[in-house]
């Protein structure tokens, strides 16, 4: 490992709280998904204050983005889970934190975080943690392992349904919460920074003829993210409308889930939907896919404690339909919270491909003129609660007022 990293060259505020101090984040990897596209978020408005924003990680697809931002990739084997590898990994940490001095270090995800809290208590370096998942099991020793991601000298909730979260699971950590609420780039996912030449690159990579429908559900392929739930709706679709002239699209990564993977293809096979549904693995141009798509779905069957794909989705303009678990009903409005006229979305219940298929339909035989009203209503909801602009901000503030309870002496010590 280096002895030591280059300070960012993207400084354009010395008078920050932050300015000159460096900030470890450390996350197993930088592929796709909420919390890593989060950290990235966060090194780029750190080095825009003037401070030092490592990331400690094994790697992945945004490490280029990180860099260009200002951010500083640190290699580093953060998703280790066996027991014997995660001793060696706290001594690797200290012997980094005495290396570069971080003001304190943030992590995102449980193994690291048991890495970091000891590696933190060691050398008395201020700890963060930030709460990105739901984090199933209930059991005494799965509870326990969950339980690092609240042993923070300050514990983030990504939104207020983590929060009640993190409240009902682990109270005594209620005094040291703080909510930053993720967001999205609204410069990037906006209609008028989407050429359409980036949307037709994409239909045509997806096999999509110009006169077809796209309903897209983008996330990695793993059974909570609802790809079975679709494949039943878009089969009772196609029975409703033979030759509808609409694709479904299943846009994630595989993650070494081959097993998942054949029951996918086995189900759309058997649905006799071969040329309606198609796998097209990772997109590395999400705008671009929101624009391209009629509608877009989030069909989970566990909570998401965010659900970044519905903001974004609804910061382009297009229709979304989502489970109605978890953060949703911060994210997405309908009723019977919202008047219909007021709706952004629609939100169904999890697990029913009957609810989930009509919502589709209603989506899909939208008027322009409603569309583009739904569409402007969206578009708003996004811009007052869930940019990322007001994220990073709110992060930054976190940051600040973490260490500055730290110099007075006064952080709360984890239990």
């Amino acid at each position: 490992m280096p002895q030591s990293y280059a300070a960012s060259p993207f400084v354009q505020d010395q008078t920050h709280p932050l300015a000159g101090r460096t900030v470890l984040q450390i996350i197993p990897a930088l592929d796709a998904g909420g919390a890593e596209r989060t950290a990235v978020d966060t090194a780029g408005a750190l080095a825009a204050v003037g401070a030092r924003a490592l990331v400690a990680c094994e790697g992945g697809r945004l490490v280029a983005e990180l860099q260009a931002r200002g951010g500083i990739w640190v290699p580093f084997p953060a998703g280790e889970k066996n027991p014997l590898a995660m001793a060696l990994n706290v001594r690797k940490l200290i012997r980094l934190v005495h290396t570069e001095r971080p003001a304190l270090v943030h992590a995102r995800s449980r193994a690291p975080a048991w890495v970091a809290l000891a590696a933190c208590r060691l050398t008395r370096t201020p700890f963060m943690t930030t709460y990105h998942g739901a984090y199933s099991g209930r059991s005494p020793l799965k509870l326990r392992y969950n339980s690092v991601m609240a042993r923070g000298d300050m514990v983030v909730a990504n939104s207020l349904y983590t929060r009640d979260l993190i409240i009902k699971n682990f109270p005594w950590a209620r005094e040291r919460l703080r909510v930053v609420v993720n967001g999205a780039d609204l410069r990037r996912f906006t209609p008028e920074a989407i050429d359409p030449a980036r949307v037709e690159r994409l239909r045509t990579a997806w096999g999509v003829a110009p006169e077809d429908r796209i309903v897209l559900l983008a996330a990695r392929l793993t059974g909570w993210k609802g790809q079975r739930v679709l494949i039943e709706a878009a089969a009772r679709l196609a029975r409703q409308d033979p030759g509808g002239g609409t694709v479904f699209v299943l846009a994630g990564d595989e993650q070494g889930k081959t097993g998942y993977v054949k029951e996918l293809d086995g189900l759309i096979a058997k649905a006799g939907l071969e040329g309606v549904i198609r796998r097209v693995g990772h997109c590395d141009d999400m705008p671009a896919a929101f624009m391209a798509a009629s509608v877009v779905t989030v069909p989970s069957t566990e909570p998401e404690t965010f659900g970044r794909v519905a903001v974004e989705a609804q910061s382009v303009g297009t229709p979304v339909v989502v489970s109605d678990l978890g953060a949703v009903r911060e994210t997405v409005l309908a009723p019977p919270e919202t008047a219909p006229e007021a709706r952004t979305g629609w939100r169904v219940p999890a697990g029913d491909a009957e609810a989930l298929a009509d919502a589709i339909g209603a989506a899909l035989r939208l008027g322009a003129s409603a569309r583009d009203a739904m569409a402007r209503r969206a578009r708003l909801h996004v811009e007052a609660h869930f940019s990322v602009d007001r994220m990073e901000h709110d992060m930054l503030d976190a940051y600040a007022v973490l260490l500055e309870s730290h110099a007075a002496g006064s952080t709360m010590a984890a239990r």
